[in-house]
């Protein structure tokens, strides 16, 4: 059987080692060691929590929550919405960037690696933190979810002062776990090619959220993928 917990930062470890006792995780870790077995899964073992040991518990300023990983060749590494150096970018990431073009007139990068936002203290977590190659969504109801919906109780109720940016139906499910006398969302639709022209470009996400920040005492996010 894999030990997923001894791959988590300490500061999450700490916080969410009753999540890894439970009878949900202990299932959830006997079927993704059988999948591991007989099948190709993304992001690689060793990335499965690469969002949580980038941005560490007490680091977090934003949140930006996606559904599943992206299932294509060495594309998925356990940041949500962020791809490996090298790939074109994906649809939605494209529609991103532009939209970051337009709130703060930040350059269209070429690479689609959103560690610097990770290392800025913005938690890109996937509900679901692995998929099988070529099969979205064939991770789903596994409890993947519960594991996710944890974390966001877990800093909804221990933290102050974070955006949650929810992009999409899916995401915005997720609103009934958040405080929202103690932390700030974001809503828009999501930036898919499908509904990005019905309410996400011109949202203007990241300068909202840079000002809750700041109106609150926080340091805002270097929303520059180059760090520049």
């Amino acid at each position: 059987m894999m030990d997923l917990k001894k791959k988590l930062h300490p500061s999450w470890l700490v916080k969410l080692q009753n999540e890894f006792k439970s009878p949900y995780f202990e299932s959830l870790n006997a079927f993704l060691t059988q999948e591991i077995n007989k099948e190709t899964i993304y992001p690689d073992e060793e990335k499965i929590f690469e969002a949580f040991n980038q941005t560490h518990f007490e680091n977090v300023k934003a949140v930006i929550i996606g559904q599943d990983p992206y299932h294509g060749v060495n594309q998925a590494h356990g940041l949500s919405f962020s791809t490996e150096e090298g790939f074109k970018l994906p649809p939605s990431l494209r529609n991103i960037f532009k939209e970051l073009n337009s709130d703060l007139k930040l350059e269209i990068p070429k690479s689609g690696n959103l560690s610097k936002w990770a290392k800025e203290g913005v938690l890109l977590m996937n509900s679901i933190l692995t998929v099988r190659a070529k099969t979205p969504g064939s991770h789903q109801n596994k409890g993947w979810e519960k594991f996710t919906d944890s974390v966001i109780n877990l800093l909804s109720n221990e933290r102050e002062n974070i955006v949650f940016i929810l992009w999409g139906k899916y995401a915005q499910e997720k609103e009934s776990l958040i405080d929202t006398e103690k932390h700030f969302i974001i809503k828009s639709a999501h930036p898919s090619p499908l509904s990005a022209h019905n309410g996400f470009f011109g949202s203007k996400p990241f300068s909202k959220c840079n000002d809750y920040l700041e109106s609150s005492g926080v340091s805002p996010v270097n929303w520059s993928p180059n760090n520049t």
